[in-house]
């Protein structure tokens, strides 16, 4: 009997070439996955720094109408407060006119009322002058330099001596840092906060004020305590504002602008004012400038 065999050729290879052809289409599949994903991922970058872009430039042209805005408004309080002043001299000439002139054809009530418009003229020349202050606060250029802030204290403290004069004021300074500022407008601020606490605590048989420091880690933080009137807290919010007034006219006399005025100059010098009180136990305002004014 004939057998025949059929020789089948078997290729060794041919699992390895499947497996390679295979990977290989796998490997193009991933890397052609990659690069849609890289794609996608540049994409939304490049539209987030468009969108950014588009952000910066609305930001930037807000900052330009806002900056022009704050100086059209600054401008006219200068122009509004000078005008103010010619009508505000001839009220109060008039009425001191007519008060030495015909106090003898005027009844005391007549005199009295006379008086009262002489006083409001001149609380009205006290608010033109602080609008004025104000607006030359953010308006004036700065010129920097290295401040002895001590000795600028006593030597603020020492202007008003009229004011203290009668008075038991116990007013000390503590050895602070010295800083870099403005002259003149750190001396504004000092002045007003000096003199704010020299009001504040007329009415207490021993007046304390005292002017100090407290280190923090890129600012250095004066302040001006006393122990007056103080205020209560829960109207802080109001204590910056312009204007704003924690105390009657009656009790303490100011126009509501000096602690504004304070507040803008030190926000030009890169920092920032807060304040602490309370009613009959005095108050602390507390200011920060930059160690390094750049």
């Amino acid at each position: 009997m004939l057998i025949n065999y059929t020789l089948i050729a078997v290729n060794p290879l041919a699992p390895l070439y499947t497996i390679f052809m295979n990977a290989e289409y796998f490997f193009g599949l991933l890397l052609f996955l990659l690069i849609v994903l890289m794609v996608a991922l540049l994409t939304e970058r490049i539209e987030k720094v468009r969108r950014l872009r588009t952000l910066n430039s609305e930001l930037t042209r807000e900052t330009v109408k806002l900056e022009d805005a704050n100086n059209e408004l600054e401008a006219f309080a200068y122009s509004v407060s000078h005008d103010l002043r010619v009508p505000l001299r001839a009220i109060d000439g008039f009425s001191r006119i007519v008060i030495e002139d015909y106090e003898k054809d005027l009844d005391e009530e007549g005199v009295r009322l006379l008086n009262v418009v002489r006083d409001n003229t001149k609380k009205m020349g006290q608010l033109i002058d602080d609008i004025l202050l104000l607006s030359r606060a953010g308006r004036q250029e700065m010129k920097i330099s290295e401040l002895d802030m001590s000795s600028l204290a006593k030597n603020i403290y020492a202007d008003f001596d009229q004011d203290t004069k009668g008075r038991t004021v116990i007013f000390s300074v503590d050895d602070i840092p010295r800083a870099m500022g403005d002259r003149a407008l750190l001396t504004q601020v000092f002045t007003n906060l000096i003199g704010n606490a020299i009001k504040f605590t007329g009415d207490k048989d021993i007046s304390k004020i005292e002017v100090g420091f407290k280190d923090a880690k890129d600012d250095n933080i004066y302040y001006v305590k006393d122990n007056g009137a103080g205020f209560d807290m829960k109207y802080y919010d109001k204590l910056f504002g312009l204007f704003q007034r924690l105390h009657t006219q009656e009790e303490f006399q100011g126009t509501g602008v000096g602690l504004s005025i304070v507040q803008r100059i030190v926000s030009r010098h890169g920092g920032r004012v807060w304040g602490e009180g309370e009613l009959d136990k005095g108050a602390t305002i507390y200011f920060s400038l930059p160690k390094n004014l750049d």
